[in-house]
């Protein structure tokens, strides 16, 4: 067991953004750490994030090409990843493999297969996995999980969640063109096919599948994720995905425009997932670092649960929470905070004590399979998805289970 003391030794996979934001925060916050590595498969990203970097901490970390070079350093002992989610499930086994603990961003997997063989190098090499599902750290979470628990909402009848973030983009699909200097394009493309370099694929990952669960489903995972939580987790037994491209009439598969009902068994859930609407928009800093509540009507992001004796409104990302009952009385209230901070903090207690993290990779991949799920029903036909959970596998639909199995490239198996 590591003590208060012991040395935290990180490398951040991908020089994203969101990479940086979440390495940064861990080496301020934890006692005893500091950065070796910043890897990305492009030699102009990352300089930033070591200047940085080397601002924190007093010294540099190095910058590398290949991940593998992270994962046979064995001083390394901490890993997050925050790749094009194509990586996230082979870096994270590898990752594990190698003796690692791993923060790895959402949406944490691509197929229901990936999922399970996280979970599998997790258990088996004991090391502590934080999904990026920082909801699951934030107090006005916890408060609301014992509310519902509580009894007082009454037997749950229905959830409505929503991840309606207007979008603007048009698209056209760029010709094939040289490999831009300095990118590795073979280890951008990793696990999946290896075809020509295209912007379109390089800078648009979301748009395609082989690289992502889509635009608004990467998002929708939030919502996903913290309904299940406050729920209790329940898992799907049936899933049906209708919708298409409804805002931008261009050649993307991924659909703009997503409904969705899950079968809980005892109540239907439903998640609305689009790109339309200028008068949404998703929580801002103003309501997420304060007391106040969003307007629930007009917010991109929310949930709503209804029982027999009341219904909340839930936010993520500090949204906190509101439980209204007859002719709109306000029964029960709790404001969030952008819960980021904690959830850093928890993966670093979680190093440390080797407590099972507040997001673990069993209820990552939980969720993941209700976006994924989604998805592959959208994609088999818009046809009804039967789910067994104890199997981990799709019943009934061979062309579903046959979408959900990729083909990884020599070198990259899974």
């Amino acid at each position: 067991m590591k003590g208060a003391n012991d040395k935290i030794v990180l490398a951040l996979v991908g020089a994203s953004s969101r990479g940086y934001i979440i390495i940064s925060n861990i080496l301020q916050l934890a006692v005893n750490a500091h950065v070796k590595y910043v890897c990305d498969v492009d030699d102009v990203r990352g300089g930033k994030i070591v200047e940085d970097v080397n601002k924190l901490q007093g010294f540099a970390p190095q910058k590398v090409t290949d991940m593998r070079t992270v994962f046979d350093d064995k001083d390394v002992n901490t890993v997050v990843i925050a790749t094009p989610d194509h990586w996230h499930a082979l870096a994270t086994v590898w990752a594990c493999r190698a003796g690692k603990d791993v923060f790895v961003e959402k949406s944490i997997c691509l197929t229901l297969e990936e999922g399970y063989a996280m979970a599998k190098a997790t258990a088996e090499n004991q090391v502590i996995v934080q999904c990026g599902s920082q909801n699951r750290s934030g107090d006005y979470a916890f408060l609301a999980r014992d509310y519902i628990a509580s009894g007082k909402l009454g037997k749950i009848v229905t959830v409505k969640s929503y991840c309606m973030t207007p979008d603007t983009r048009g698209w056209i699909m760029k010709p094939d063109s040289p490999v831009p200097e300095g990118l590795n394009w073979d280890l951008w493309l990793g696990p999946t096919e290896s075809v020509p370099y295209n912007v379109s694929r390089h800078k648009g990952w979301m748009d395609w599948w082989a690289y992502s669960t889509g635009t608004q489903m990467n998002d929708a995972i939030h919502v996903i994720d913290l309904a299940r939580m406050v729920l209790g987790d329940p898992v799907p037994r049936t899933v049906y995905s209708a919708g298409g491209r409804v805002i931008f009439d261009d050649s993307r598969d991924i659909p703009d425009n997503q409904t969705v009902v899950y079968d809980m068994g005892e109540y239907p859930f439903s998640l609305e997932a689009s790109q339309y609407g200028d008068y949404l928009s998703k929580t801002p800093n103003s309501i997420r670092f304060s007391e106040q509540f969003p307007v629930w009507n007009t917010n991109s992001t929310r949930i709503e649960i209804y029982g027999t004796r009341g219904f909340m409104y839930l936010g993520i990302m500090g949204g906190g929470w509101q439980v209204y009952g007859e002719d709109m009385k306000l029964i029960a209230e709790k404001t969030g905070y952008l819960p980021d901070e904690a959830h850093y903090r928890n993966f670093i207690e979680c190093i440390r004590s080797r407590k099972t993290p507040n997001a673990p990779i069993d209820q990552g991949i939980l969720s993941s399979a209700m976006i994924n799920l989604a998805n592959l029903s959208y994609r088999s036909g818009k046809k009804m998805l039967r789910f067994d959970v104890e199997t981990g596998s799709i019943l009934d639909n061979p062309e579903a289970a046959a979408l959900d199995k990729r083909t990884y490239r020599k070198g990259f198996e899974l």
